[in-house]
């Protein structure tokens, strides 16, 4: 980047007319001084050459030379000659010095005296020496006499500081323009998109407005196109849900994880064909968005589901981390909803929909749980009535059911008592010159850019669970702000201990930012470290908690990026939402969902998606993370893809770190055991 001078350009104009014109009128000051001296030794020279030449007159007269004593001393006085030698070559004859010498006034003048030697004419030989004062030595300042030269002093000052007006009044636009450039170099291009109508010159300030404009339309349409690209592959374009290539690539890469459990259901409109010939396609297609806006409603209530249009008129819900008796419960809910709709012509009041479920776990096929979906569904439909029913396994490794009071009960005896358990993973990035900046390990030409941190929590017989399966519990139960305050206390201790100089990486939720009192909490405790420890912390958001609550959490996002943290969107593809956020907030990584990663090298739609969010980065500073790398085979087609790093068990796998110790313990509670009190003790 070329350099910018720091001074505005009428700044420098300024100092240099300023500097000009003061220059002038030294020069001409000096020069006036040299010339008003010159004149008056000049002066002097012509009256000292005329007395010298009456004395030289008057000595080759015949007079008496004692003559010339009686008034020669008066017509030296009369030039103000102080001393007056007269020499001959036989020595000197003559010599004059006046009295008013003694005064200490002259005397402190002497050294200014004007000698001048003269020879005379006619006498051959003759040497007039004089020493003069010089003229005007006790003249002072006269304000009549300098009159003329005091106006022109003025005036010429008059003349400068008008002048610097007019010219900063004609340089203000150019002024404007210039700092409308740095603004715009800085990143603020949405802020300073027109220019004031002063800027200057305005060829240049309309130039810019057009281009910014351009550019702002071209980014616009990028991010629509980018956004177009994404719902057509992966979204229903009538009912805005999942299609089934999204919902098929959601469930594979859910039963890929340790420990999954959850539930399948499939929402089917018997004799669908038949409806819609006998209703027109308008009708139709408003009745099955209706359907989608009633599963949909239901399905947001659980972290992680997919909703999709599986067929024309079957629809899909995937219900992950969940136990048996709540995916029944939901099924009950969507059944006694779907009651409420207003039916087609041509259909059943009380028979025209079914719902078949299936529960899985860990390490089932895809295929396998979509076939039990489907049997479930067609049992359903030999009873007459609106109803589902559960495909029955053999061997179903449900979790066992807890309700909110015992997710309560152990929330409290985990994060009151500090037993929360806390892991670490690291987060690789591409080597480049950043590595520079962090303090971590390199290995090979990836390099650890910050340690992604996750909680897990045991339960009464010691089951470590991991956070995907009671996220919604805490959710449910109102936790959020408890669980983000425990975890931020024990990574601000660490860092303020300086135990470590690894940089960390926080997950938060958003819905704690709603109350001011959360943001001027973690404000205050932020601000009390130091900038060094603040550019090691990291927060993650997951992108669509983030986009829905955009208006509220856009001050602060930009508030925790202004003093030295960076800012991380987790989860992105999870949800198909507009990447605009990106260029609105100071993001640091885009960090990618799970699910585009699991077998991206057999997944042609997943890599489209990816390569569109890529291009919507293009133009900034973000680099795109893939989450949940497993193998080297998703490595080598996440690089060829052009993503920034990697973090998942590929790379290293999770490590636990201590439970919360240096945290404030409450003290147990003392049971009382039953039984007789002793009352005199």
């Amino acid at each position: 980047m070329r350099y910018t001078p720091t001074l505005k350009l009428s700044t420098r104009l300024v100092a240099f007319v300023t500097m000009i014109v003061i220059t002038a009128m030294f020069i001409l000051f000096i020069g006036g001084v040299l010339t008003f001296q010159k004149m008056g030794n000049d002066y002097v020279d012509q009256n000292l050459a005329r007395l010298t030449q009456v004395v030289d007159n008057e000595l080759s007269s015949s007079q008496d030379f004692d003559s010339i004593r009686h008034w020669l001393p008066k017509l030296l006085q009369t030039n103000n000659v102080v001393t007056f030698k007269l020499s001959s070559p036989a020595g000197v004859i003559y010599q004059f010095t006046d009295r008013a010498l003694t005064q200490p006034s002259l005397q402190a003048q002497s050294v200014l005296l004007y000698q001048k030697q003269i020879s005379l004419n006619r006498n051959q030989g003759y040497i007039a020496v004089f020493e003069v004062i010089p003229p005007y030595s006790d003249s002072s300042y006269s304000f009549q006499a300098f009159f003329s030269l005091t106006c022109a002093v003025l005036l010429v000052v008059f003349c400068l500081i008008r002048g610097l007006k007019w010219l900063k009044e004609q340089l203000s636009g150019s002024e404007l323009l210039e700092e409308r450039g740095r603004m715009i170099l800085a990143g603020q291009v949405e802020r300073f998109a027109k220019g004031d109508e002063r800027e200057w010159p305005y060829t240049a300030s309309e130039a810019l407005d057009r281009l910014i404009e351009e550019l702002q339309d071209a980014r616009q349409e990028r991010n629509r196109f980018d956004t177009f690209i994404r719902t057509h592959t992966f979204l229903d374009q009538l009912t805005g849900a999942a299609n089934r290539i999204l919902f098929d690539s959601k469930l594979e890469s859910v039963l890929q994880e340790n420990g999954v459990a959850g539930g399948v259901l499939m929402v089917a409109i018997n004799d669908w064909e038949d409806v819609i010939e006998s209703n027109n396609g308008q009708s139709g297609d408003a009745f099955l968005v209706e359907i989608g806006q009633v599963l949909s409603n239901i399905s947001q209530r659980y972290p992680n589901s997919v909703f999709a249009r599986y067929y024309d008129a079957q629809f899909a819900l995937m219900i992950p981390h969940q136990t048996e008796k709540e995916i029944t419960t939901m099924a009950a809910q969507c059944v006694n909803q779907l009651k409420k709709l207003t039916p087609l012509e041509g259909m059943e009041n009380d028979n025209w929909c079914h719902i078949g479920l299936s529960l899985f776990t860990q390490g089932e096929r895809r295929g396998k749980i979509i076939d039990e979906a489907e049997t479930a569904l067609k049992g359903v439909r030999i009873e007459q009535g609106i109803g589902w029913g559960k495909y029955k396994k053999q061997h179903n490794q449900q979790n066992e059911h807890r309700g909110g009071v015992r997710w309560r009960n152990l929330f409290d005896l985990t994060i009151n008592m500090n037993k929360m358990l806390i892991y670490q993973q690291p987060c690789y990035l591409i080597g480049g010159n950043d590595n520079r900046s962090y303090n971590n390990d390199v290995v090979g030409n990836q390099y650890i850019v910050h340690y992604e941190l996750f909680n897990r929590i045991r339960d009464e017989a010691g089951v470590i669970i991991k956070a995907s399966q009671f996220l919604t519990a805490i959710e449910q139960v109102g936790y959020e702000r408890k669980l983000d305050q425990v975890n931020l206390e024990t990574i601000l201790v660490q860092l303020k201990k300086n135990e470590t100089n690894l940089n960390y990486s926080i997950n938060l939720f958003v819905e704690p930012f709603k109350k001011k009192a959360y943001t001027s909490w973690l404000k205050y405790e932020l601000l009390q470290l130091t900038k060094d420890l603040r550019s090691r912390l990291a927060f993650e958001f997951v992108e669509g908690n983030l986009v829905n609550n955009l208006d509220y959490m856009r001050p602060i996002i930009k508030m925790l990026a202004g003093i030295g943290c960076k800012i991380i969107v987790d989860q992105v593809g999870r949800t198909i939402v507009s990447t605009h956020y990106a260029k609105d907030l100071p993001v640091t990584y885009l960090k990618l969902h799970r699910s585009l990663i699991k077998q991206i090298n057999l997944r042609n739609e997943n890599q489209l998606f990816i390569r569109s969010l890529l291009g919507s980065c293009s133009n900034t500073n973000i680099k795109v993370i893939a989450v949940g790398v497993e193998n080297e085979q998703e490595w080598i087609v996440l690089k060829k893809l052009g993503l920034h790093g990697g973090q998942g068990r590929f790379f290293a796998s999770e490590s636990c770190l201590s439970p919360l110790d240096d945290l404030p313990k409450e003290k147990p509670v003392k049971l009382v055991t039953p039984g007789r009190r002793n009352r005199w003790r």
